[in-house]
C-alpha cells in the first residue's frame, strides 16, 4: 500500500492556533530587559525554563549570563543586543536581530517588567500542573504497572509536592475555587468480571454474621455498578440496626430502598446474595476497594485537567482547585492503607464517614506510613 505523501496534506497557516496571552508578557519582559537590562534585579526569582517559549527561553537564558554594557555604552551602542543574540543563537537557530528589536517594540513600559515575570511565572505553574495532572492520569490507567496503587499515590504525592512548591512562589491569597464546571467523566464501565467480583463480595458479606467488619473500608460508592453499591448501603443499613443479616433480610432493605422493580424481580436480587460461604471477604472487599482507589485517582487527574485547561482560572484558583482534588483522593487513599497496611491498628469505623467539606485534607501520609507503604 502506498505512503501518503506528506506533502499532501492541507495544511494551511491559518491552522496554527494563536499565541496565548502568556507569549506577550514573555516578549514584553524579555524587551524590558533589552532596553533596561538593570530592571533583572527587580524581578526575584525567575528561571529559563519557565518560558513556555524556546527562544524566549535562550534569549533569557543570555540576559542573565551577560553581563551588561555601561549605561553610557548602552544608550549609544546596541552592543547589549548583539551580545544577547551571539549568545542565544546557538540554542535558538532561527533567532535574529530583527526579532530582537521586535521584542523591544513589544515592551510597553520597561518599568512594569515585575508584573511580566509575575504572568510567566503563572504560565510556567499551569503547564507543570497541567504535565503532573496527565501523569496521573497516565498511572491511574496504566494496568500493566507491577504495582499500580503505589505507582497512583506516588504519582499524586508528586503533584501534591508540585502544589506546595509553587504556593511558595505566590503571594498568600484568599481565592475561591475554579469557576470551571466540574467535568463529566466516563462512567466506570465494569466488564464480566468485575461485575462478578462485587456480586461475590456481596454474598460473601450476607454469609457472615458481622459483614460490617470485613468491609469496615468500604462505602457504597466503592462499587463499579451503582446497584452493587446501593445494595451495600442495604447492607449495612440492617447491620447499623442491629437486625440478623442474611440474603433474606437484605432483600426486605432494597425492597424499601426502591431496588426491587419489573425488571429486577426479588428472585434476581436474591441471587446476586446467595452462595458466598467460604469466600475470603476481606480479599474480595481489598478488591473493590484497589479499584475505587484507581478510578478516584483517575478523576482527579481529570479534574485538575479541566481547572488548568481554563484560561479564566487563576494561578491561585488551580491551586486551590487542585488541593481540593487531592483531598478527595486522600479520603479513599486513608481507607486503602488502612485496609492494607499491617502496621496499622484494624479498629472499626464507621463504613461511611462524614465528608471532610471544611477544607483539604492533607494527601501524604505521614513519615510512619510513608516507610511503611
Amino acid at each position: 500500500m502506498p505512503q501518503p505523501n506528506i506533502y499532501d496534506v492541507d495544511f494551511d497557516l491559518l491552522d496554527i492556533p494563536p499565541a496565548p496571552a502568556g507569549h506577550y508578557a514573555e516578549q514584553a519582559l524579555l524587551g524590558a530587559l533589552l532596553l533596561q537590562p538593570d530592571r533583572l534585579k527587580t524581578l526575584g526569582t525567575l528561571h529559563p525554563a519557565e518560558f513556555a517559549n524556546a527562544g524566549h527561553l535562550a534569549v533569557f537564558h543570555a540576559v542573565i549570563t551577560l553581563t551588561p554594557p555601561p549605561p553610557e555604552v548602552h544608550t549609544r551602542k546596541p552592543v547589549w543586543l548583539k551580545a544577547v543574540l551571539e549568545h542565544a543563537r546557538p540554542a535558538a537557530r532561527g533567532l535574529t536581530a530583527a526579532y530582537l528589536h521586535h521584542l523591544v517594540s513589544a515592551c510597553p513600559d520597561p518599568a512594569h517588567a515585575p508584573a511580566y515575570a509575575a504572568i510567566v511565572r503563572a504560565g510556567h505553574a499551569r503547564r507543570t500542573l497541567t504535565t503532573h495532572a496527565k501523569q496521573l492520569v497516565h498511572t491511574a490507567g496504566d494496568s500493566m504497572l507491577e504495582d499500580q496503587p503505589t505507582a497512583v499515590l506516588n504519582a499524586a504525592d508528586t503533584l501534591a509536592d508540585v502544589v506546595d512548591h509553587l504556593a511558595g512562589r505566590f503571594p498568600a491569597h484568599s481565592s475561591t475555587l475554579p469557576r470551571t464546571p466540574t467535568p463529566t467523566h466516563p462512567a466506570r464501565d465494569p466488564d464480566h468480571e468485575d461485575v462478578q467480583d462485587e456480586r461475590l463480595l456481596l454474598a460473601a458479606l450476607c454469609a457472615r454474621p458481622r459483614p460490617a467488619e470485613a468491609a469496615r473500608w468500604l462505602q457504597p460508592g466503592d462499587f463499579l455498578s451503582p446497584l452493587h453499591g446501593r445494595l451495600f448501603g442495604c447492607l449495612l443499613n440492617v447491620a447499623r440496626r442491629g437486625d440478623p443479616i442474611d440474603p433474606i433480610t437484605v432483600l426486605w432493605e432494597a425492597q424499601h430502598q426502591g431496588l426491587i422493580t419489573p425488571a429486577l424481580p426479588p428472585a434476581d436480587l436474591l441471587g446476586m446474595l446467595t452462595d458466598g460461604h467460604g469466600v475470603a471477604t476481606e480479599h474480595w472487599a481489598e478488591v473493590v476497594l484497589r479499584r475505587a482507589l484507581l478510578a478516584r485517582a483517575h478523576t482527579t487527574g481529570l479534574t485538575v485537567l479541566a481547572y488548568t485547561q481554563d484560561d479564566t482560572n487563576t494561578v491561585h484558583q488551580l491551586l486551590a482547585g487542585t488541593r481540593r482534588a487531592l483531598a478527595d483522593l486522600a479520603a479513599v487513599r486513608a481507607r486503602w492503607h488502612r485496609a492494607t497496611d499491617p502496621t496499622l491498628p484494624r479498629t472499626t469505623q464507621s463504613a461511611v464517614p462524614a465528608s471532610p467539606r471544611a477544607g483539604p485534607v492533607p494527601l501524604r501520609p505521614t513519615a510512619t506510613t510513608r516507610a511503611a507503604r
